[in-house]
């Protein structure tokens, strides 16, 4: 007759394993990728200020960073600011920036499902 292992001490005894557990966590990690994806891709931009502006004729706004992705910001007429423009016109429902002659500067921008062009001119550094 062979003597049984001992059994082990209270501190080594393997845990259970919870069933599903491993499952749920996966789950759960998925739904959070997904709910912060959706977060970042339609709200992200309009809670740091990064969304483009929808500037209305009259106003003045700033063009800055890369021509790919140029940032937009109202801003006051009179600030002085480098890169600042008025706003003459807004065309709506396209991209054509060939739609605001040539005398004017012209910028497509779109936000949200809204597409449009802000022909602008230049306001003279003070």
């Amino acid at each position: 007759m062979t003597t049984p292992p001992a059994p082990f001490p209270s501190e080594q005894q393997p845990a259970p394993a919870k069933k599903g557990s491993g499952i749920l966590k996966k789950i759960g990690g998925v739904v959070v990728a997904i709910a912060v994806a959706i977060a970042v891709k339609l709200g992200l931009p309009h809670l740091t200020g990064d969304a483009p502006v929808h500037a209305k004729a009259g106003e003045c706004v700033t063009v800055t960073g890369p021509d790919n992705d140029p940032k937009v910001d109202t801003v006051d007429c009179s600030s002085g600011k480098a890169d600042l423009f008025k706003v003459v016109k807004v065309i709506d429902d396209t991209f054509d920036v060939n739609k605001c002659g040539e005398e004017l500067s012209a910028l497509a921008q779109q936000l949200d499902s809204d597409k449009f062009v802000l022909c602008m001119e230049e306001v003279a550094a003070k």
